[in-house]
């Protein structure tokens, strides 16, 4: 693979559509979905980094009309569909890479490198992104992963199958990714002749923390052939960014993307399932690429929530690590596996645990209202003395 192949997996982190009651969905207008117009009852969904606001009116219609294309396979809606994220990001259509969710566009990744390929010229442009692949074992021994400690854990998870070694680097003090230390952990892999993986989730999941962009491309464009990176960019919508911000609430419908080097692209597509894509997530992913109103309704919601948040936090002294993302990592004293059990007894779903990082709990923003809620709560278990 080639080093300058800088993959952005872009996870949509956000809520599913309602498809029981399509009438009523096609009805609904942005006010409808507003912060104030939804009312916090049911269980306070804060544990998944779910885009609160939820899907736009335009890709609610683009949804029901996808009912009736359920019968239709997608290839020509995902050739379409792919030449648009490629305009968007000024590359080729053979550098997109679609995935049913971008969780599976990591697989397709760790798969990629885990194996020695032969993939043919061009991938089919049916948009089912298949091409053959003959597959056989790394030459220099299995390949080594690189990861940040704590990081979205999933990369490792698919790793493991594949028997590729895992090393994890802490974060910094800062809690940014220790770029230092892992260029070693990269570097001794190289010098034995094994290929290497480093995966970089930015801003980090769960800790919301923000590496240095230019240190991250700097690496990469001093990094040799044998040194692959996988760039996680699924919360960089919520970062004040001049040049690439993106909300697209469609987590239910999973569809995920990765931009690439052609021939990398190619690689990772040898990976994919056949038609592993759905009509109705292809046509709302459409209707919401271009929707920057809902892109700034839903930045403005998740602000708010977030001025309730650090308020409650800061009130009761509970440390918090600067977020770039929905989401914020704050301290709880004692096992936070405690403390997870407690919110869940009053219905409210917080973050699961990341060791090391055990004294801590990743929080997702909701709304604003939910997030009053949210504050009700932790104010009572400071009179309980749990927090």
């Amino acid at each position: 693979m080639r080093r300058r192949a800088f993959l952005q997996a872009t996870l949509t982190a956000t809520a599913t559509a309602a498809l029981t009651r399509p009438a009523e969905a096609v009805a609904l207008t942005a006010g409808d979905l507003s912060p104030t117009r939804r009312a916090p009852t049911g269980p306070l969904r804060l544990n998944s980094n779910e885009n609160a606001l939820g899907p736009s009116e335009a890709a609610r219609r683009a949804i029901v009309a996808g009912i009736g294309e359920a019968n239709r396979y997608t290839h020509l809606v995902a050739t379409e569909l792919r030449q648009r994220v490629a305009e968007h990001h000024g590359v080729g259509a053979e550098s997109v890479v679609f995935g049913n969710g971008s969780t599976e566009v990591l697989q397709m990744a760790v798969q990629a490198m885990a194996v020695r390929e032969t993939v043919p010229a061009g991938v089919s442009a049916g948009g089912a992104q298949r091409a053959d692949a003959v597959a056989a074992p790394a030459p220099g021994g299995p390949a080594r992963l690189v990861v940040a400690d704590p990081t979205f854990e999933h990369v490792e998870d698919y790793a493991g199958p594949w028997g590729l070694e895992l090393v994890k680097v802490p974060l910094a003090a800062d809690h940014s990714h220790d770029l230092d230390r892992m260029r070693e952990a990269a570097g001794a892999a190289v010098r034995a002749g094994r290929p290497t993986l480093v995966y970089v989730c930015n801003p980090n999941n769960p800790t919301g923390s923000l590496t240095p962009t230019g240190e991250v491309e700097s690496w990469i464009r001093e990094a040799g052939d044998e040194v692959v990176f996988l760039v996680d960019e699924a919360y960089f919508e919520y970062v004040d960014h001049p040049t690439y911000r993106s909300a697209l609430p469609l987590a239910g419908l999973r569809l995920g993307y990765a931009v690439a080097h052609p021939r990398t692209a190619r690689r990772i597509a040898a990976f994919s399932a056949n038609s592993n894509l759905n009509i109705m997530g292809l046509l709302a992913a459409g209707a919401s690429l271009g929707d920057r109103d809902h892109v700034r309704r839903s930045l403005e919601a998740n602000e708010a929530a977030r001025r309730v948040t650090y308020a409650v936090l800061d009130e009761l002294g509970l440390e918090r690590i600067p977020s770039h993302t929905n989401f914020v990592m704050h301290r709880v004293p004692g096992d936070v596996r405690d403390y997870i059990r407690r919110m869940a007894e009053r219905d409210v779903r917080v973050g699961r645990p990341f060791p090391p990082m055990l004294g801590h709990n990743r929080l997702s923003f909701g709304t604003p209202d939910e997030m009053e809620r949210f504050a009700g709560v932790l104010r009572e278990f400071r009179r309980a003395g749990w927090v």
